[in-house]
């Protein structure tokens, strides 16, 4: 499967994808960043709640580096994510202070790990992202 780069209103190409989450009965459309850099994957904790998750019903856990000053929690939940009319099931973390009007990041756990290769082609002017399937 194939993406094309998203190219952001500032001009700059970005590896991001169009992905659904879901949880029980309920999805949602949300962008995400393929970041090979990020731990695990993370969203804006409204992405969970608009889906019925209690956020701050998950598993704890502290993040910095992607966060001015103090790090930061996020909430750790089982979730279903669509990518390319692929569905899987994994778990992603939801961060109540990750930037509302940005996009989540898809990192190793809960993308990577999904896959058997995620290959990027980028040459400035264009770019592109390959999933293989496990």
């Amino acid at each position: 499967m194939k993406f094309n780069y998203k190219k952001l209103a500032s001009g700059i190409l970005r590896p991001i994808i169009p992905i659904e989450v879901g949880y029980k009965d309920e999805r949602t459309k949300y962008f995400a960043l393929i970041d090979s850099g990020a731990d695990i994957s993370l969203f804006d904790a409204e992405v969970g709640e608009s889906i019925g998750i209690d956020i701050t019903s998950g598993e704890k856990s502290l993040i910095g580096g992607i966060t001015e000053g103090e790090s930061q929690p996020y909430y750790i939940h089982s979730v279903k994510i669509t990518i390319g009319g692929w569905e899987y099931k994994t778990k992603v973390g939801f961060m109540p202070t990750l930037s509302k009007l940005g996009h989540g990041l898809l990192g190793q756990r809960g993308f990577f790990d999904l896959f058997k290769g995620v290959k990027f082609e980028f040459d400035g002017t264009r770019g592109e992202i390959e999933l293989r399937r496990k």
